[in-house]
């Protein structure tokens, strides 16, 4: 089978790409970056680079593919709207339309929880809750049109799905852990008094895993693909966590100390909003208001779905993972820099 993976050097979109070839299938590889090709991260396929809002490289990148997996995305807590419309709205159109003209039975989409949170604590919920009226950012808001145009895409000639997994971790981190360290490193990481709140994360393993077991269902049609086709999937290690240990022990595993100041959700919503109005360019100011919703809520999601009709088992725990994570950081070619 031939695969287009968008995103490939990416974190998850890399370990995608990995685990398709590992069992032997032909990958085309799609993003702005070139995939690292030595090294024990290395990945080698055939690359197209470019940007997803460009039809024509979208057009070449799939090609003779059966299979669509869309993993890139313009992800970010600010910003103005345009540049993700035009990276996740349009490259997901693009993507779309190439992967019909190309003949592709599946698209599987990676999408986000980010796309039903409303600000408020879910706890257990499935998929039937609803997009909410406002989005809090626009990340969320473009990802959740995106997801709509997808789902709305299925059909007889190609079948497609959407997975939401949440907080995707472990080694060859590029987005999570720097994130966490760059604010860390600099004193502007503070857990918030008086909230206890827990959230689901996924072992990168494991969210690679749902990938191929989506686009394997749609694939094989009948009964399994009339369960998953046209629906979206809450994807998770099935072990809600709580919020600040679990970043206690992120850091732990990079070397870096817990966090030990504390600040009130509500100060810190003022502040995010604050920066908001400062940091008005391109560049991520060093906290928002989507952020703090973000931390001072419970988020973890009931994987029941995911479990019954995908054949989704999450394989690596969470104290597994976060093992597999410090090895990984302690070998004498691992240093991870500040996300920029």
């Amino acid at each position: 089978m031939k695969v287009l993976v968008t995103g490939v050097s990416g974190f998850l979109g890399g370990a995608i790409a990995r685990a398709f070839m590992e069992r032997g299938d032909r990958v085309h590889g799609l993003s702005r970056r070139a995939p690292q090709k030595s090294g024990r991260d290395a990945i080698d396929l055939e690359h197209f680079q470019g940007d997803i809002a460009d039809l024509e490289v979208c057009r070449r990148a799939a090609q003779g593919v059966g299979v669509v997996v869309h993993s890139a995305a313009r992800v970010g807590a600010h910003g103005s709207p345009a540049p993700f419309e035009r990276t996740n709205v349009e490259g997901t159109c693009n993507l779309l339309l190439c992967a019909r003209d190309a003949g592709a039975r599946a698209f599987v989409f990676t999408s986000t929880p980010s796309v039903v949170f409303d600000g408020r604590d879910q706890e257990g919920v499935d998929e039937s809750v609803p997009y909410p009226r406002r989005h809090l950012s626009h990340y969320s808001r473009t990802k959740a049109i995106a997801e709509e145009m997808v789902l709305a895409a299925n059909g007889k000639d190609m079948a497609t799905v959407s997975l939401r997994p949440h907080l995707v971790f472990g080694p060859g981190d590029t987005s999570l852990l720097p994130r966490l360290l760059d604010r860390a490193r600099s004193g502007r990481l503070r857990r918030f008094r008086g909230t206890t709140t827990k959230i689901d994360v996924t072992f990168v393993d494991d969210a690679a895993a749902a990938h191929l077991l989506a686009a394997d269902a749609l694939l094989e049609g009948g009964a399994r693909a009339a369960k998953v086709a046209g629906k979206a999937f809450f994807i998770s290690s099935g072990e809600p966590v709580d919020t600040w240990k679990m970043i206690d022990r992120l850091l732990e595993a990079a070397g870096a100390p817990r966090v030990s100041r504390e600040i009130s959700p509500r100060l810190s919503y003022f502040l995010g909003w604050l920066c908001e109005i400062l940091w008005r360019g391109e560049s991520e100011p060093p906290l928002t208001r989507w952020v703090v919703r973000e931390l001072a809520t419970s988020h973890w999601f009931d994987i029941g779905a995911a479990r019954r009709d995908l054949g989704y088992r999450p394989s690596v725990s969470v104290e597994e993972g976060l093992r597999r994570l410090q090895a990984w950081l302690q070998t004498s070619d691992r240093r991870i820099e500040p996300h920029r």
